[in-house]
Protein backbone atom coordinates (compact mmCIF):
# COMPACT_ATOMS: atom_id res chain seq x y z
CA UNK A 1 0.00 0.00 0.00
CA UNK A 2 1.19 3.70 -0.55
CA UNK A 3 1.74 5.84 2.26
CA UNK A 4 0.71 8.77 0.60
CA UNK A 5 -1.52 9.36 -2.68
CA UNK A 6 -1.65 12.80 -4.16
CA UNK A 7 -4.11 13.09 -6.86
CA UNK A 8 -4.27 16.12 -8.96
CA UNK A 9 -4.17 18.07 -5.92
CA UNK A 10 -4.42 22.43 -6.56
CA UNK A 11 -4.13 24.91 -3.92
CA UNK A 12 -4.32 28.69 -4.88
CA UNK A 13 -4.17 31.49 -2.16
CA UNK A 14 -5.89 34.55 -3.84
CA UNK A 15 -3.81 34.90 -7.05
CA UNK A 16 -0.95 33.00 -6.04
CA UNK A 17 -0.96 29.34 -7.06
CA UNK A 18 0.31 27.29 -4.16
CA UNK A 19 0.18 23.85 -6.09
CA UNK A 20 -0.79 23.28 -9.42
CA UNK A 21 -2.14 20.23 -9.88
CA UNK A 22 0.75 17.57 -8.11
CA UNK A 23 0.35 14.01 -8.49
CA UNK A 24 2.69 12.09 -6.13
CA UNK A 25 2.93 8.52 -4.69
CA UNK A 26 5.24 7.70 -1.54
CA UNK A 27 5.70 3.55 -1.36
CA UNK A 28 5.32 2.73 2.46
CA UNK A 29 8.71 2.36 4.02
CA UNK A 30 10.99 4.55 2.19
CA UNK A 31 12.48 7.93 3.02
CA UNK A 32 11.52 10.51 0.59
CA UNK A 33 12.34 13.98 0.13
CA UNK A 34 10.71 16.90 -0.88
CA UNK A 35 13.19 19.72 -2.11
CA UNK A 36 12.18 22.93 -2.99
CA UNK A 37 12.89 27.07 -2.36
CA UNK A 38 10.81 28.78 0.54
CA UNK A 39 7.58 29.42 -0.83
CA UNK A 40 7.55 26.34 -3.44
CA UNK A 41 4.42 25.51 -1.86
CA UNK A 42 5.90 22.77 0.13
CA UNK A 43 4.65 23.73 3.28
CA UNK A 44 0.95 24.23 1.99
CA UNK A 45 1.11 19.93 0.88
CA UNK A 46 1.65 19.24 3.76
CA UNK A 47 -0.96 21.48 5.50
CA UNK A 48 -3.49 19.31 3.27
CA UNK A 49 -2.02 16.37 4.46
CA UNK A 50 -3.12 17.52 8.28
CA UNK A 51 -6.42 19.01 6.92
CA UNK A 52 -5.01 22.31 8.03
CA UNK A 53 -5.65 23.41 4.03
CA UNK A 54 -8.33 22.48 2.01
CA UNK A 55 -7.27 21.56 -1.38
CA UNK A 56 -9.41 23.48 -4.72
CA UNK A 57 -9.04 20.54 -6.50
CA UNK A 58 -7.63 17.29 -6.29
CA UNK A 59 -7.45 14.65 -2.87
CA UNK A 60 -4.72 13.37 -0.60
CA UNK A 61 -4.96 9.70 0.94
CA UNK A 62 -2.61 8.32 4.17
CA UNK A 63 -2.76 5.19 3.91
CA UNK A 64 -5.79 4.92 2.17
CA UNK A 65 -7.61 7.45 4.57
CA UNK A 66 -8.75 10.47 2.65
CA UNK A 67 -7.24 13.48 4.25
CA UNK A 68 -10.15 15.78 4.08
CA UNK A 69 -12.75 12.85 4.49
CA UNK A 70 -11.34 11.06 6.95
CA UNK A 71 -8.68 13.02 8.78
CA UNK A 72 -8.90 11.72 12.08
CA UNK A 73 -7.76 8.15 10.93
CA UNK A 74 -5.00 9.55 8.19
CA UNK A 75 -3.51 11.99 11.12
CA UNK A 76 -3.25 9.05 13.82
CA UNK A 77 -0.98 6.95 11.83
CA UNK A 78 0.95 10.39 11.73
CA UNK A 79 3.92 11.71 13.54
CA UNK A 80 4.26 15.19 12.71
CA UNK A 81 6.99 18.01 12.78
CA UNK A 82 5.68 21.07 11.33
CA UNK A 83 6.69 24.46 9.86
CA UNK A 84 5.91 27.55 12.14
CA UNK A 85 5.09 25.05 15.23
CA UNK A 86 4.86 26.82 18.51
CA UNK A 87 5.62 25.30 22.23
CA UNK A 88 4.19 25.93 25.26
CA UNK A 89 6.12 28.55 27.55
CA UNK A 90 4.93 27.56 30.83
CA UNK A 91 5.49 23.82 30.37
CA UNK A 92 8.34 21.65 30.67
CA UNK A 93 9.65 19.53 27.90
CA UNK A 94 8.67 16.17 29.84
CA UNK A 95 5.12 17.76 30.06
CA UNK A 96 5.02 18.14 26.59
CA UNK A 97 6.44 14.44 26.36
CA UNK A 98 3.99 13.52 28.49
CA UNK A 99 0.86 15.44 27.01
CA UNK A 100 2.25 13.52 23.48
CA UNK A 101 1.90 10.35 25.25
CA UNK A 102 -1.22 10.75 26.74
CA UNK A 103 -2.67 11.69 23.41
CA UNK A 104 -1.61 8.99 21.69
CA UNK A 105 -2.21 6.41 24.23
CA UNK A 106 1.35 5.53 24.11
CA UNK A 107 3.56 2.93 26.50
CA UNK A 108 7.00 4.95 26.86
CA UNK A 109 8.68 7.01 29.31
CA UNK A 110 9.21 10.35 28.54
CA UNK A 111 12.76 10.54 29.70
CA UNK A 112 13.47 8.34 26.80
CA UNK A 113 12.44 10.34 24.12
CA UNK A 114 13.85 13.75 25.10
CA UNK A 115 17.03 11.92 25.63
CA UNK A 116 16.84 10.33 22.21
CA UNK A 117 17.01 13.99 20.72
CA UNK A 118 19.04 15.48 23.01
CA UNK A 119 17.35 17.55 25.47
CA UNK A 120 16.53 15.44 28.58
CA UNK A 121 18.73 17.70 30.57
CA UNK A 122 16.71 20.17 30.14
CA UNK A 123 13.64 18.19 31.07
CA UNK A 124 12.29 20.08 33.84
CA UNK A 125 13.01 23.49 31.86
CA UNK A 126 9.98 25.29 30.94
CA UNK A 127 9.74 25.40 26.75
CA UNK A 128 9.64 29.25 26.90
CA UNK A 129 13.42 29.17 28.09
CA UNK A 130 14.60 26.86 25.22
CA UNK A 131 16.18 27.64 22.03
CA UNK A 132 14.87 27.18 18.50
CA UNK A 133 17.12 24.07 18.06
CA UNK A 134 15.79 22.86 21.56
CA UNK A 135 12.40 23.49 20.88
CA UNK A 136 12.83 21.35 17.17
CA UNK A 137 13.81 18.78 18.99
CA UNK A 138 11.47 18.70 21.55
CA UNK A 139 8.58 19.17 19.08
CA UNK A 140 10.31 16.08 17.03
CA UNK A 141 10.53 14.29 20.20
CA UNK A 142 6.48 14.59 20.38
CA UNK A 143 6.13 13.51 17.04
CA UNK A 144 7.83 10.02 17.21
CA UNK A 145 5.45 9.28 20.55
CA UNK A 146 3.64 6.02 19.79
CA UNK A 147 5.80 4.86 16.88
CA UNK A 148 3.84 6.58 13.67
CA UNK A 149 3.74 4.40 10.46
CA UNK A 150 4.57 7.94 8.59
CA UNK A 151 7.09 10.79 9.98
CA UNK A 152 6.49 13.84 8.22
CA UNK A 153 8.86 16.62 8.80
CA UNK A 154 8.86 19.87 7.73
CA UNK A 155 12.43 21.35 7.41
CA UNK A 156 13.96 19.20 10.68
CA UNK A 157 17.08 20.73 10.59
CA UNK A 158 16.01 24.32 10.79
CA UNK A 159 17.58 25.87 13.89
CA UNK A 160 20.53 22.68 14.73
CA UNK A 161 24.00 22.57 15.02
CA UNK A 162 26.15 20.28 13.03
CA UNK A 163 25.85 17.86 15.90
CA UNK A 164 22.03 18.14 16.31
CA UNK A 165 21.64 17.92 12.14
CA UNK A 166 23.83 14.58 12.59
CA UNK A 167 21.88 13.17 15.20
CA UNK A 168 18.33 14.22 13.31
CA UNK A 169 19.64 12.16 10.56
CA UNK A 170 20.42 8.98 12.99
CA UNK A 171 16.88 9.18 14.18
CA UNK A 172 15.44 9.13 10.49
CA UNK A 173 17.12 6.21 9.72
CA UNK A 174 16.33 4.32 13.14
CA UNK A 175 13.01 5.21 12.47
CA UNK A 176 12.77 3.99 8.47
CA UNK A 177 14.71 0.86 10.04
CA UNK A 178 12.09 0.14 12.25
CA UNK A 179 9.33 0.07 9.73
CA UNK A 180 7.84 3.65 8.97
CA UNK A 181 7.68 5.92 5.91
CA UNK A 182 9.66 8.96 6.03
CA UNK A 183 8.72 12.25 4.51
CA UNK A 184 11.41 15.21 4.68
CA UNK A 185 10.52 18.06 3.61
CA UNK A 186 13.37 20.55 2.97
CA UNK A 187 15.27 23.42 1.00
CA UNK A 188 18.26 22.28 2.33
CA UNK A 189 19.78 20.34 -0.43
CA UNK A 190 22.90 18.16 1.04
CA UNK A 191 20.27 16.88 4.08
CA UNK A 192 17.85 15.74 1.74
CA UNK A 193 21.16 14.07 -0.43
CA UNK A 194 22.31 12.33 3.01
CA UNK A 195 19.29 10.44 3.59
CA UNK A 196 16.49 9.84 1.18
CA UNK A 197 15.61 6.92 -1.44
CA UNK A 198 13.37 9.38 -3.62
CA UNK A 199 13.06 12.93 -4.25
CA UNK A 200 10.56 15.31 -6.16
CA UNK A 201 11.27 18.79 -6.66
CA UNK A 202 8.36 21.07 -6.23
CA UNK A 203 9.05 24.30 -8.13
CA UNK A 204 6.28 27.60 -8.45
CA UNK A 205 3.45 25.19 -7.21
CA UNK A 206 4.24 21.93 -9.65
CA UNK A 207 6.12 18.81 -9.14
CA UNK A 208 8.73 19.27 -12.21
CA UNK A 209 10.92 15.93 -10.97
CA UNK A 210 10.37 12.68 -8.95
CA UNK A 211 13.11 10.16 -8.78
CA UNK A 212 15.76 8.75 -7.49
CA UNK A 213 19.11 10.64 -7.22
CA UNK A 214 20.75 8.85 -9.46
CA UNK A 215 17.81 8.66 -11.89
CA UNK A 216 17.91 12.32 -11.78
CA UNK A 217 22.03 12.05 -12.60
CA UNK A 218 20.55 10.12 -15.67
CA UNK A 219 17.43 12.21 -16.63
CA UNK A 220 19.95 15.33 -17.33
CA UNK A 221 22.59 13.60 -19.08
CA UNK A 222 24.15 10.98 -16.84
CA UNK A 223 25.44 13.79 -14.77
CA UNK A 224 28.83 12.48 -14.83
CA UNK A 225 32.26 14.80 -15.92
CA UNK A 226 34.91 12.62 -16.61
CA UNK A 227 38.39 14.83 -15.85
CA UNK A 228 41.57 13.05 -17.69
CA UNK A 229 45.35 14.48 -17.80
CA UNK A 230 46.61 13.49 -21.20
CA UNK A 231 49.84 14.24 -22.37
CA UNK A 232 48.30 16.32 -25.60
CA UNK A 233 45.01 17.01 -27.03
CA UNK A 234 43.65 18.87 -30.13
CA UNK A 235 40.63 20.20 -31.68
CA UNK A 236 40.00 17.19 -33.95
CA UNK A 237 39.81 14.81 -30.54
CA UNK A 238 37.99 16.72 -28.53
CA UNK A 239 35.56 17.05 -32.05
CA UNK A 240 35.58 13.18 -31.94
CA UNK A 241 34.87 12.48 -28.27
CA UNK A 242 32.06 14.89 -28.39
CA UNK A 243 30.41 12.61 -31.71
CA UNK A 244 30.48 9.66 -29.63
CA UNK A 245 27.02 8.63 -28.15
CA UNK A 246 25.58 10.05 -24.08
CA UNK A 247 28.59 12.75 -24.64
CA UNK A 248 27.19 16.36 -23.96
CA UNK A 249 30.14 18.19 -24.19
CA UNK A 250 34.07 18.15 -24.00
CA UNK A 251 37.00 20.57 -23.51
CA UNK A 252 40.54 21.26 -22.86
CA UNK A 253 41.36 22.77 -19.72
CA UNK A 254 44.93 23.68 -21.48
CA UNK A 255 46.98 24.82 -18.32
CA UNK A 256 46.54 21.36 -16.67
CA UNK A 257 46.44 19.40 -19.94
CA UNK A 258 42.95 18.12 -18.78
CA UNK A 259 40.13 16.94 -21.41
CA UNK A 260 36.75 17.66 -19.38
CA UNK A 261 33.91 15.53 -20.25
CA UNK A 262 30.48 15.66 -19.47
CA UNK A 263 28.64 12.48 -20.29
CA UNK A 264 26.46 9.40 -19.58
CA UNK A 265 27.99 6.98 -17.15
CA UNK A 266 27.62 3.71 -20.16
CA UNK A 267 29.79 6.31 -22.42
CA UNK A 268 32.96 6.81 -20.00
CA UNK A 269 34.61 3.98 -21.18
CA UNK A 270 33.92 5.06 -24.63
CA UNK A 271 35.91 8.08 -24.16
CA UNK A 272 38.39 6.47 -22.83
CA UNK A 273 38.68 4.30 -25.97
CA UNK A 274 38.60 6.88 -28.54
CA UNK A 275 41.36 8.96 -27.08
CA UNK A 276 43.66 5.79 -26.87
CA UNK A 277 42.65 5.47 -30.66
CA UNK A 278 43.46 8.89 -31.50
CA UNK A 279 46.96 7.95 -29.88
CA UNK A 280 46.50 10.01 -27.00
CA UNK A 281 48.24 8.55 -23.76
CA UNK A 282 45.86 9.01 -20.45
CA UNK A 283 47.98 9.88 -17.24
CA UNK A 284 44.95 9.89 -15.28
CA UNK A 285 41.18 10.48 -15.08
CA UNK A 286 38.53 10.23 -12.10
CA UNK A 287 35.23 10.95 -12.52
CA UNK A 288 32.65 13.37 -10.67
CA UNK A 289 28.84 12.87 -9.81
CA UNK A 290 26.09 15.90 -10.46
CA UNK A 291 25.29 17.07 -6.63
CA UNK A 292 21.70 17.17 -6.20
CA UNK A 293 22.53 21.18 -5.90
CA UNK A 294 23.28 21.09 -9.78
CA UNK A 295 20.58 18.83 -10.05
CA UNK A 296 18.20 20.98 -8.88
CA UNK A 297 19.04 23.80 -10.64
CA UNK A 298 19.07 22.10 -14.14
CA UNK A 299 14.59 21.65 -13.01
CA UNK A 300 14.11 24.77 -11.74
CA UNK A 301 16.09 27.35 -14.24
CA UNK A 302 13.15 27.55 -16.49
CA UNK A 303 15.00 24.99 -18.87
CA UNK A 304 13.30 21.42 -18.11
Amino acid sequence: MAAITVENVSKRYGTVRALDRVDLTVDEGEIFGFLGPNGAGKSTLINVFLDYAHPDSGAVTIFGHDCQENGVDAKARMGVLPDGYTVYDRLTGRQHIEYAIEAKDADVHPMDVLERVGIHDAADQTAGGYSKGMSQRLVLGMALVGEPDLLVLDEPTSGLDPHGIKQIRTIIREENERGATVFFSSHILEQVEAVCDRVGILYGGELVATDTISGLRQSIGGGTKLQITVDRCDAGVLERIESLEGVEHAWLEEADNRVEVTCSNDAKMDVLVALNDAGVDVENFQTEEASLEEMFVEYTDGNR
